[in-house]
């Protein structure tokens, strides 16, 4: 995203091309190297780079063998950190290499004002440099390198900070207190006490590790359900990791295992034009194939965007010709049921804006839901909530803890449904990549206001939904390029978007780079890959050929292409495509490739 550069930028005139801020002093001899690894021969051991952004590369380096290459990307300028100890009034000088645009070398938490120096243009190696004192109280700096929002790749090389050395650091103590909450199937919170002097936690289950966080607390989530787990914390600064905490059991409750029962391994997802007619044409529900395992009715949609009063009906006689009498449809959803398929009302769509902004909306939304479900006999619900459903207010940062109405009351209002059918209700979603995937970059409106505030809203509803989700298909179509775990932009229509766009499902990943903030893993039974049926569908159609392509690699880690996926996902759920109806116009050849697709 583009952002209006600090008043500095446009000082052009202050820094000539090629030169820089600050000259050294002369360094004292009881001066010492102070910066770890600061010539990155060592990868990035010491360093900490927002969103991975930072990478050790071989060319072009400054001196020795590696430098480090950081990639801005979106609100993220590619802040590449290590935190070292020091003396209080004492007087530093940072110094380091850097070539490329707007990059910033500088020290925070100095006590007397924070410096930095930048150059705007260096299309070979330049030295920047810049000094500083610390406070009466100081005993840690910050040192950081970054570029600026909308620019390419920087690198930098032989970053030191040279000066008195501060009180040697010792290794923080070992954790205790260690707690666990309530544990769902799938997820339990741990928690524990700060320990002095520590800058960061590992947390460990059954003996591995498997995360690392700044702050006292940590969600373990993708458990298997009714399993028992053995958890550890260890406290770590830049002198070592201390000893692991004591052992904290967990047992995970049953869950009456995977939400909406009795799905095949790998199921076919699709919409059925129920209400409306369009260039498709209007398909019976007896006319549709048991090649499809879940048919969502397209679409329930309110009577007003925000008054959560949900209505459904047959498409209309002079629209569609063809359509069935309600009683014909209703014991044609019967018969699908029999036949082991599971048929569910979609909200929303493209048309269908629902915004649950107050408590009562809320209510009538579940009143309104309740009654189709009643009425058709149906399985459950799938939420398509498009468009301005959903958005994040300003302050409404962390996915975790949603505090915007319109996020919160959907939420209540799906447990309430979820509690009211039970364990058989199955509860689907097919939220569009600029509200999920796109949370990797974004957030909300962002930690400087101006982001879209749609920007991942539906994170916080999948994450608090999750040991009821049944299935979760991103529509991984009409969708603009997004970043994957690789940080390189991945475009739809071919086997490597799908590819991208699952993995970060599967794998979890940090919201808008925050590493305390990770969004964690699906199940694999929970997902499914959405595609338009043909061309005519939607922008992003993927042909047979490079649907199989994206179902090999992250089922089998074969035709993957250049990217790497962080796991192999035998257990994947399936597909879904918009719609029956455009499968049914294009002759079928959508569903006819998933039945004679080989899993295994």
């Amino acid at each position: 995203m583009d952002r209006t550069r600090p008043l500095n930028l446009l000082l052009a005139g202050v820094l000539a091309a090629g030169g820089t801020v600050a000259l050294a002093p002369v360094v004292q001899a009881a001066d010492t190297e102070l910066a770890r690894n600061g010539g990155f021969e060592s990868g990035l051991d010491g360093w900490s780079c927002t969103a991975g952004s930072g990478a050790v590369v071989t060319s072009p380096v400054h001196s020795g063998t590696k430098a480090l290459r950081a990639t801005p990307a979106g609100s993220d300028n590619a802040r590449c950190s290590q935190t070292v100890t020091v003396r209080p009034n004492s007087t530093y000088t940072l110094s380091g290499w850097v070539r490329g645009s707007y990059v910033y070398l500088g020290a925070s938490g100095t006590g007397t004002g924070d410096v930095s120096t930048w150059t705007q243009s260096a299309p070979d190696w330049q030295k920047l440099a810049t000094t500083f004192t610390t406070g009466a109280s100081t005993t840690s700096v910050t040192l950081y390198t970054h570029g600026w929002y909308g620019t390419g790749a920087y690198h930098a090389d032989d970053l030191s900070l040279l000066g008195p050395g501060g009180d040697p650091v010792q290794p923080p103590g070992t954790p205790t207190g260690l707690a666990a909450g309530s544990p769902t199937a799938t997820a339990v919170t741990l928690t524990w006490p700060p320990v002095p002097g520590a800058t960061s936690y590992k947390v460990y289950r059954d003996g591995v590790l498997v995360a690392t966080v700044t702050g006292t607390s940590y969600t373990a989530a993708g458990l298997a359900p009714a399993t028992s787990y053995g958890f550890q914390v260890s406290a770590a600064n830049s002198a070592g990791e201390s000893a692991k905490s004591a052992t904290v059991s967990v047992t995970t409750t049953s869950g009456g295992g995977t939400p909406g029962g009795d799905l095949p391994a790998h199921a076919l997802v699709g919409y059925l034009h129920t209400s409306f007619a369009n260039g498709s044409g209007y398909t019976r529900m007896a006319d549709v194939p048991d090649s499809w395992d879940v048919i969502n009715l397209a679409f329930g949609e309110p009577t007003s965007v925000t008054s959560g009063d949900i209505r459904f009906s047959l498409c209309p006689v002079t629209e569609c010709p063809n359509v069935e009498s309600p009683a014909d449809f209703k014991a044609a959803v019967k018969a699908k049921q029999a036949a082991g398929k599971k048929v569910l009302i979609s909200i929303g769509g493209q048309n269908g804006q629902v915004q649950l902004s107050t408590t009562a909306a809320r209510d009538t939304f579940v009143t309104s839901v309740s009654k189709i479900i009643d009425e058709y006999g149906l399985d459950g619900l799938d939420i398509d909530f498009e468009g301005h459903s959903l958005s994040l207010q300003t302050g409404d940062t962390d996915f975790r803890n949603p505090t915007s109405p319109v996020i919160v009351n959907l939420i209540q209002a799906v447990r309430t449904l979820k509690a009211k059918y039970g364990a058989k209700f199955v509860l689907t979603m097919a939220p569009e990549t600029f509200f999920v995937q796109l949370g990797y970059q974004y957030y909300g409106s962002g930690p400087w206001g101006g982001q879209d505030p749609r920007a991942g809203a539906y994170l916080p509803v999948i994450h608090a939904l999750r040991d009821d989700l049944t299935l979760l298909h991103v529509q991984d179509y009409n969708s603009g390029s997004v970043m994957g775990l690789d940080n390189q932009y991945h475009s739809m229509g071919g086997a490597d978007f799908h590819i991208a766009m699952t993995d970060m499902l599967l794998t979890g990943f940090p919201v808008a780079g925050n590493t305390d903030r990770v969004f964690p893993a699906l199940r694999p039974d929970q997902v499914a890959i959405g595609l338009p049926a043909s061309t005519q569908a939607g922008n992003g159609h993927t042909t047979p050929a490079e649907v199989n392509k994206a179902l090999n690699c992250l089922t089998r880690k074969t035709d993957c292409g250049s990217y790497q996926t962080h796991g192999t996902w035998p257990g994947l759920r399936g597909l879904m495509t918009w719609s029956v109806n455009w499968d049914r116009y294009n002759g079928w050849e959508f569903s006819r490739n998933f039945d004679a697709y080989r899993w295994s």
